[in-house]
């Protein structure tokens, strides 16, 4: 998906195209990425309203809403992303532009109105929650092919579909994922769920993936995201609507300066 979200979306496109018999798992693994993330690219840019959702174990539900803007990188460069807080009050104008790169450490810097002052979010702390979300700061960024080695595992129904089965491995020694299992239906290259693991190799997270819809007569995109953390619980809601795409966004809107006058 997915060259937001991140941000969210993150989400990352993968797919595949007719595979030799002879190919490693591996192999056929960064095939289908390279070619699902050929598939995402010319979007250019887009906005984007969401509601976020949090839950906790026991049922208690506080609710966020937030605007995204994402800049498709040149060829050879990483995606830019800009998440706005508009409510509630007390988080309203805190921002996060996000950086992501090809073959180095990705950027992102985290505004917080309060104390007047940007914040840089180290590579270290990427696997933090993402204001006290379950979705951490190294999920709301482009998921660049590179950054990761993969391993096809098998072909698996998905619904009425047929999905991939993939593993992707994060080569990144700060990631808070030692590796991620991919379910991707074959149809139209659409993410549905992705299992995330914790360093200590235990099941931390599922991501699930609903409601698509195509944009442009091309890009598919997610009206539903729900990131389940099965060691706590807890669950955060991601509802998207209002996709807008080549709204004329440039590079002067993904500043360290532009997180300050975000509104």
């Amino acid at each position: 998906m997915y060259r937001l979200i991140g941000m969210v979306i993150a989400v990352a496109v993968l797919s595949s195209g007719v595979m030799a018999q002879t190919q490693t798992p591996e192999q056929k693994g960064m095939d289908i990425a390279r070619e699902a993330d050929r598939r995402g690219e010319g979007f250019g840019d887009f906005e984007a309203s969401m509601k976020m959702v949090l839950s906790s174990r026991r049922g208690d539900r506080s609710e966020r809403e937030l605007r995204v803007r994402t800049l498709e990188g040149k060829k050879g460069e990483g995606d830019k992303s800009l998440t706005i807080f508009d409510t509630p009050a007390d988080v309203r104008g805190t921002a996060l532009l996000s950086w992501s790169h090809a073959d180095r450490d990705d950027d992102q810097w985290l505004y917080l109105p309060a104390l007047k002052r940007v914040k840089t979010i180290a590579s270290r702390s990427q696997s933090g929650a993402f204001m006290g979300s379950e979705f951490a700061f190294e999920d709301m960024r482009a998921q660049e092919v590179d950054k990761y080695t993969y391993k096809y595992l098998r072909d698996e129904p998905c619904g009425d579909l047929t999905c991939f089965v993939f593993e992707r491995y994060p080569q990144d020694k700060y990631s808070g994922y030692t590796r991620q299992v991919v379910w991707m239906d074959q149809a139209e290259y659409r993410v549905h769920k992705i299992d995330y693991y914790d360093r200590k190799q235990s099941l931390l997270k599922t991501l699930s993936a609903t409601d698509h819809q195509q944009y442009l007569e091309r890009f598919w995109q997610p009206g539903r995201m729900e990131m389940v953390n099965h060691q706590t619980g807890k669950t955060t809601e991601l509802l998207w609507s209002d996709y807008r795409f080549n709204t004329g966004l440039g590079e002067s809107d993904f500043t360290q300066n532009s997180l300050m006058r975000a509104r």
